[in-house]
């Protein structure tokens, strides 16, 4: 095997291993296929800031409660 056919073979393997390897492999290999799973899913949530979700409506709801206050 050559080192570009080694590679692949290998990032495959990491792949099964960390999306698949809790399901079918023994249990000390198993938890730590899923933990490895977590921690990434959860480093890649952490790059992206929560977004609140805007309320389109909200210039006119402020508005509409000065106007029943009474005025500006």
């Amino acid at each position: 095997m050559d080192k570009k056919t080694t590679g692949i073979f290998v990032i495959i393997l990491a792949l099964v291993f960390v999306g698949f390897g809790d399901k079918f492999l023994p249990k000390p290999l198993s938890t730590a296929s899923y933990n490895t799973r977590t921690t990434l899913n959860n480093s890649l949530l952490g790059i992206f800031p929560s977004k609140k979700p805007r309320n389109p409506y909200e210039r006119t709801e402020k508005a509409i409660e000065q106007e029943e206050k009474g005025g500006k």
